[in-house]
């Protein structure tokens, strides 16, 4: 499927005096942590429902939201503008595609489907219906992505020639989740290689190819926990090279960014703090201005240059901070978008497409040892 002649998204239906009434489906891991406070956050939404077998959870942490067992009480409800899914992976597509079929708009939690297939179906239908379907990409908040994107955008470092993503943890014991089971859309690459993808994409566009190596190191691994993936931008980039890794079993993290280019370098220790803060209950709307977000480990940028009446260049490190991460502003941008104050929402159908595309074909490349193009 190409999207290229497709509206980026549908006409506005909501008017902008006009809350959006949000139905959140599903109140696990992605539900509770990140999706309820962030859309409770954001002025002009209103989390009306939460669909879920959970019902004494959602009731003691949102009291004035209604908590439904059955999906269709909130497709079936006039009221609800925008439909939120954060369920297991093989699930997307069969609600994703009930919600469009009720005259939803449609926010899915990475990654949009299992299979290409799915995802092409739903934006053909999005298209039809005349409705938004986009997928959850909070990671382009992130305050070191946000950084990032400046040293680059300031290009300190000159042509770009190695950028390394990497995001690593520590978790030995594999927990009991469908996530670690083997099931459609389950293993490390599916959870965490749509976020690492989405980032490439959108700081180089579509690479040239792609060459995916994963594995399952932990003891009673059922699926990988360990990727990692190289990016080829042999005709965009000069031959610039983008790693994409992620391991469950890194106790000593090394820098989340390393990037390298002709004039310098960057690094960058830490992960985002929000998804934290977000677990520990935090409620980023509940937050004083400029508190949230905020970044404790700044990077740096070692670039070399030269001084006048120096005869050799020389190394000039500075500091890259202040930048503060914002995962409210996925659903701001999506808001805008529905009231008619944004041309489109944040991801794209495009860029929606071209994550499940790469998705699959680093599944394809690992399945066949190669490098595979698209």
């Amino acid at each position: 499927m190409n999207t290229t002649d497709l509206p980026d998204t549908a006409a506005p239906t909501v008017a902008q005096s006009t809350p959006l009434h949000v139905a959140l489906i599903g109140y696990g891991g992605a539900g509770r942590i990140f999706h309820a406070p962030l859309i409770s956050g954001v002025p002009g939404l209103q989390l009306d429902a939460i669909v879920s077998s959970q019902t004494d959870a959602v009731q003691k942490d949102w009291p004035g939201v209604r908590s439904v067992a059955d999906v269709q009480v909130v497709l079936d409800d006039p009221m609800i503008d925008l439909v939120v899914i954060a369920t297991p992976n093989a699930s997307h597509f069969g609600l994703a595609q009930a919600a469009l079929q009720a005259g939803k708009h449609v926010v899915v939690d990475k990654p949009c489907t299992v299979t290409l297939a799915e995802t092409e179906a739903l934006l053909a239908l999005a298209q039809t219906q005349g409705r938004v379907l986009t997928v959850f990409q909070n990671r382009r908040f992130d305050s070191d992505f946000l950084a990032l994107q400046q040293v680059i955008q300031s290009s300190a470092l000159g042509r770009l020639v190695e950028v390394n993503s990497h995001f690593d943890r520590y978790r030995p014991t594999v927990p009991v989740r469908w996530r670690e089971q083997n099931v459609p859309g389950s293993g490390l690459w599916f959870d965490l290689g749509p976020h690492l993808l989405d980032q490439a994409l959108v700081l180089f566009g579509a690479p040239d190819g792609i060459h995916l190596d994963r594995a399952s190191l932990r003891d009673g691994a059922q699926v990988n926990d360990w990727f990692h993936a190289v990016l080829r931008y042999d005709t965009r980039h000069a031959g610039l090279r983008v790693v994409l890794h992620a391991s469950t079993l890194v106790a000593e993290l090394g820098p989340r960014w390393a990037v390298h280019g002709v004039h310098g370098s960057f690094t960058k220790f830490g992960l985002d703090g929000q998804e934290d803060g977000l677990k520990q209950g935090a409620r980023p709307g509940m937050v004083p201005s400029g508190e949230w977000g905020q970044d404790t480990q700044p990077g740096e940028v070692l670039s070399w240059k030269t001084i006048p009446g120096v005869a050799a260049p020389v190394s000039v490190r500075t500091r890259v901070g202040g930048v503060a991460g914002n995962y409210l502003a996925y659903y701001a941008q999506l808001r805008d978008h529905l009231q008619g104050r944004a041309t489109q929402a944040l991801v794209t159908p495009d860029q929606v497409l071209a994550v499940m595309q790469w998705l699959t074909l680093g599944e394809q490349s690992a399945l066949e040892g190669r490098w595979l193009s698209a």
